[in-house]
Order: structure tokens, then C-alpha cells, then sequence
């Protein structure tokens, strides 16, 4: 197995890393130029990989890519989606290993051999967005991340601006800080799943979306509001980093516009037409303290980077994204 001149997608049995493997290809890559990196049986078992499983894509276990970063080959580029993204995860050295250790392998790597790396952020560590939402690295540092997924992403973003203070990075990297990414391949991720996943499937089953009460007096239910961002813009953007000259740093991915989940909710009801009955309930007394009652990016970085394709509206994202999953599964 080699990586020299191949692109490579660490996290390809994931929601977000399988997306682009399948943008690529229906962008006019070859499957055999592609290396997919992560747990081979998640691979083989997933919905999200099924088209990708038709075409002939080589996959190397995550365990076992670092041993291939060490044979001197040099890649094209690296796409780097792989974590654990289990925003629930108590154990810091499992987050510590996979986060941020593995990530440093892979900067090193990109770093000594001149290799493109694009790697996935998180929104989750702006916090409860008392410094706001802005992608400036100088006040990386003041935020203050909810729980310890989200501080595993945060200290890698930190080490990357010791990375930068020092000169030891890639001739062309970002970082982007994705906000509430949805989209086709959910199914796997369970109760980390978008709301527009979890809204189809209670809707299906049981004709009633639950959502989580307010317990925060500044919102009504279910006017708590995120940026949710369509995986097809996800993708775009990554792409343009890719091929086109632009400036190096950590940049936000979101739509830049907040949406309350009631907002989510009965676009997601009108794209499989029924009807909008929604249930609120009490939020678990252990996700209270973690809880973000409001995201939404600053896309002014990105903007300025010369990205400037209009993101898809949430109405219209929805819809996209059920029709994707539809297509997904056939």
C-alpha cells in the first residue's frame, strides 16, 4: 500500500469523510488515486460507505497509517476528518491519543514532506460563544470549551498556533471550525446525529419530533439556535482550499446564519411531507451545563479567502439532504 501522489481521507467511514470521498469522485478523481483511512470494519459495515464500497478505493486501518507516513512517500494532500466525534466521550486520554496526538503525526508528516493538509475543526469550541463567533487565532485562546471532545479539538487548534509561532507547517494547510453539519449518512452516529436525521426518523416512526425545553431564560423552546450547514457545502469549500492558491489558517464552516431547531424541524416536515407536531422535553440534567442555546460563524475569513459561493439555505439543504439519503440507499 502507497500513498505517493495519492489523496488521502483519514475518518472515510465517517458521516463527513465518506461525503468527500464521493464528492471527489463525481468531481472527476479516480477511486485508485484516493487512499480511505479508518477502522476497515466500520468501512465494510456503514450505509454511508455503500456507494463508496462500488467503486475500487484501496482502505488502510487508522492504526497502521502512521507506519505509512514513515516510508518517505509523498502524498498529495491530506484531508484530515478522522476523530472522535462523540461529543459524550469522558475519557481524556482516548481523546488525547485519537484528537490530538494522531493529528500532530499527520501535521508533522505534512509538514516535513511540503503535503497539503485540510483538517476538521470544531464550532464546539467556541463554548457558550462569550467571545463570540469569530475565527481570529488571537483569541483562540480565551475560548472556553464545553466538554472535553470539544477541548481536544481546542488544544490541537493551540498546538497548530505554537506550530505557526515556530515556522514548522505545511506550505498549504487550513483548519475549519465546522458548525452543525447535515447531511445524507447519518444512520451510524446514533444519538450524535444531526437534528434533521433524528427528526425524519421520530416523524417516521412515531408522527412527533422531540425537542429539547429551554433552560435558558433568554430562549423560548425550541428557539435555541445553531448554524447548520449543508455537508454539500462542506465539501465545496474543502475543494476550493485544495485547488486553488489561498491564504493559510483556521477558518469557520457554517452557513453564517443561525436557525432555531424549529425552524430544522419543519423544513425537515415538509420535505417528506407530513405534518410538524413537535414535543418538548426536559434536556438531561448532564448535558444542561455543555448545552450551546446559540452558533453562528462569522464567514468574513472565509469570504476573504475567496470563497465566495453563496451557502445553501436551510430550507433548501433539507431537502437536499433527504433526497441524498434516498439516493444514498438505493
Amino acid at each position: 500500500m502507497k500513498i505517493e501522489n495519492r489523496i488521502i481521507i483519514t475518518g472515510a467511514a465517517g458521516f463527513i469523510g465518506s461525503q468527500l470521498a464521493s464528492f471527489l469522485i463525481k468531481n472527476g478523481h479516480l477511486a485508485q488515486n484516493i487512499l480511505l483511512v479508518d477502522d476497515i470494519h466500520k468501512y465494510n459495515e456503514r450505509v454511508c460507505t455503500v456507494q463508496l464500497r462500488k467503486n475500487d478505493f484501496e482502505i488502510c486501518d487508522w492504526h497502521e497509517f502512521p507506519q505509512l507516513l514513515n516510508t518517505g512517500d509523498k502524498a498529495n494532500v491530506i484531508f484530515h476528518m478522522g476523530a472522535i466525534s462523540n461529543t459524550e466521550e469522558k475519557s481524556k486520554d482516548k481523546l488525547n491519543e485519537q484528537n490530538l496526538h494522531y493529528s500532530q503525526k499527520i501535521w508533522n508528516y505534512c509538514t516535513e514532506n511540503e503535503v497539503p493538509l485540510y483538517y476538521a475543526s470544531s464550532a464546539s469550541t467556541y463554548g457558550a460563544g462569550e467571545f463570540g463567533f469569530e475565527d481570529n487565532s488571537e483569541k483562540i485562546p480565551q475560548y472556553k470549551p464545553l466538554n472535553l471532545y470539544a477541548q481536544s479539538k481546542q488544544d490541537f487548534d493551540l498546538w497548530v498556533l505554537n506550530r505557526i509561532q515556530d515556522g514548522h507547517t505545511p506550505k498549504k494547510w487550513a483548519g475549519f471550525k465546522f458548525f452543525n453539519v447535515y447531511g445524507a449518512g447519518e444512520d451510524h452516529k446514533g444519538s450524535q446525529g444531526s437534528v434533521v436525521w433524528h427528526a425524519k426518523r421520530q416523524f417516521e416512526e412515531k408522527g412527533v419530533m422531540k425537542l429539547f425545553k429551554s433552560h435558558n431564560p433568554d430562549f423560548k423552546d425550541g428557539e435555541q439556535a445553531r448554524d447548520f450547514v449543508y455537508v454539500g457545502d462542506v465539501c465545496n469549500v474543502l475543494n476550493f482550499f485544495y485547488t486553488s492558491s489561498t491564504q493559510n489558517g483556521i477558518f469557520n464552516l457554517g452557513s453564517g446564519k443561525a436557525r432555531t431547531f424549529k425552524d430544522l424541524v419543519a423544513a425537515t416536515a415538509a420535505a417528506i411531507n407530513v405534518e410538524c407536531k413537535i414535543e418538548y422535553i426536559p434536556t438531561p440534567e448532564s448535558l444542561r451545563a455543555q448545552y450551546q442555546y446559540f452558533t453562528e460563524a462569522s464567514l468574513d475569513k472565509l469570504r476573504k479567502a475567496g470563497y465566495t459561493v453563496p451557502m445553501t439555505e436551510l430550507e433548501e439543504g433539507v431537502k437536499k439532504a433527504i433526497e441524498d439519503d434516498k439516493e444514498l440507499k438505493s
